[in-house]
């Protein structure tokens, strides 16, 4: 085995340049805008399991947006979920390091855009969201790109931008955008066109392929709302269940997701790597006399074929992870609920994906024996190529593939193509929690 390490093998921790200052860290930056205190409870479920989930995730901003109409200041909504977290968190911080205080929540909750769509886009119009956002991207002090992800409308976004856009150099500009991802939930207002349109280099998901992967009433009642006290704050489901949050499991550090390859797939989706013209929002944009049309033609990136597929794939996954940190609000005494598993490949522990250099018709052996569960729960492995990011398309034999080490046959035919192998480690807690790792395979 160290022969093959040595002469086959060259494992490169895939770092992209984002990163580079932030090696002690796997998470990723995050703004939310929402509509969350309208008609749909579903921007309240996904603020309750995004707070469960925050401690994987660098939360800079949660900005009350309007969407189809223009309605009150709904900040002292998402001050009530705030709260509503702040009641459980000594006990969610007795099971995981990285939790956001109350107070820091607090001070980044911000009001967008008073009116909605881009009728409250321009000269004037900032906002103490858009005026967040700016301060946001401009930190000189974290080079790691914010995500931003669309809940409601996009116009405090869009004032952002636009500000930007007149108040500073092109070469500013472009290097301001070039910190930017957004990740639009559906289209909701008439915004999202014009960013597209106006800043064509901007990094810009609109996904259309969000509902399905979501739990049954049943069983939300029984591992969300039934579990007190946080648990009674989660609505019922109205419409669909958290149609938002594959905006942020997109961006859940878990050692599955990497956020700057659309391409890859994870918790989030997957997305096409060739920008898609003129995809349209929700049919309440043009019910209230907007006109997407306007900015044709707009470019954006699109859910690969499989559509909802590539969140489905994963989303028993999702629903024990969801349940399992409600359960951490129950209780102080660690040993009285699951914990997740940490996956080891060859003495990497890290979330970080590994790159491996092979040539063709090689044998490369991965071992992942050692492994932790912090419950000391027993362990399942289970190694399988990730088939749609990879572009090998062939059946790839894997010896071993539910024992700790997992053994790949390079095929012969594979040169100058890619394989994504995946690692899935599982505990027997209840309900079972999972780690990955993912390899990517460069066949030369």
């Amino acid at each position: 085995m160290k022969k093959l390490s040595i002469f086959y093998i060259l494992l490169i921790v895939c770092l992209n340049t984002s990163m580079a200052q932030h090696k002690s860290s796997d998470k990723h930056r995050l703004i939310v805008t929402t509509d969350l205190g309208g008609t749909d409870p579903d921007d309240t479920q996904s603020m309750i399991h995004l707070f469960l989930c925050a401690d994987r995730i660098d939360i800079e901003g949660l900005i009350s947006s309007q969407v189809w109409m223009d309605d009150p200041d709904k900040t002292g909504k998402i001050a009530e979920v705030i709260e509503q977290y702040g009641e459980v968190l000594p006990r969610l911080n007795k099971h995981a390091a990285g939790y956001p205080s109350t107070e820091y929540l607090r001070s980044i909750l911000k009001r967008g855009q008073e009116k909605s769509n881009m009728s409250d886009v321009g000269d004037g119009k900032d906002s103490p969201g858009s005026e967040l956002i700016i301060a946001t991207v401009d930190k000189a002090d974290d080079d790691r790109p914010v995500w931003i992800a669309a809940w409601g409308g996009m116009n405090t976004t869009a004032q952002a931008l636009w500000k930007v856009k007149q108040t500073r150099s092109e070469e500013e500009l472009n290097a301001f955008i070039n910190k930017i991802r957004i990740y639009d939930i559906l289209g909701q207002d008439d915004a999202g066109a014009w960013i597209a349109k106006t800043f064509p280099s901007i990094t810009y998901i609109r996904n259309k392929e969000v509902y399905g992967w979501g739990p049954s009433a049943e069983w939300t009642k029984e591992n969300i709302q039934n579990i007190a006290p946080l648990g009674k704050h989660y609505p019922n489901t109205i419409w669909a269940v958290e149609g938002d949050s594959p905006s942020f499991f997109y961006v859940y550090a878990n050692g599955l997701n990497m956020p700057e390859h659309l391409d890859y797939g994870g918790w989030g989706g997957r997305f096409n790597t060739e920008k898609t013209n003129g995809i349209r929002g929700m049919d309440f944009i043009v019910k209230n006399g907007k006109d997407e049309t306007q900015y044709d033609d707009y470019y954006m990136y699109a859910s690969a074929p499989e559509g909802i597929g590539a969140i489905n794939k994963w989303h028993e996954q999702i629903w024990n992870n969801f349940a399992a940190r409600m359960l951490w609000t129950t209780t102080d005494d660690y040993s009285a609920v699951n914990h997740h598993p940490i996956a080891d490949v060859n003495g990497d522990s890290s979330l970080q994906c590994i790159r491996v250099k092979s040539k063709a018709g090689k044998k490369l052996i991965f071992n992942a024996s050692e492994s932790t569960d912090p419950d000391n729960d027993e362990l399942e492995y289970n190694w399988f190529v990730y088939e749609e990011p990879s572009t090998y398309k062939s059946p790839v034999r894997i010896e071993g593939n539910t024992s700790a080490i997992g053994k790949v046959h390079v095929p012969k035919d594979a040169k100058d193509s890619s394989i994504h192998l995946l690692l899935e480690v599982t505990d027997n807690g209840a309900p079972a929690l999972t780690a990955y790792r993912r390899i990517i395979i460069e066949v030369i």
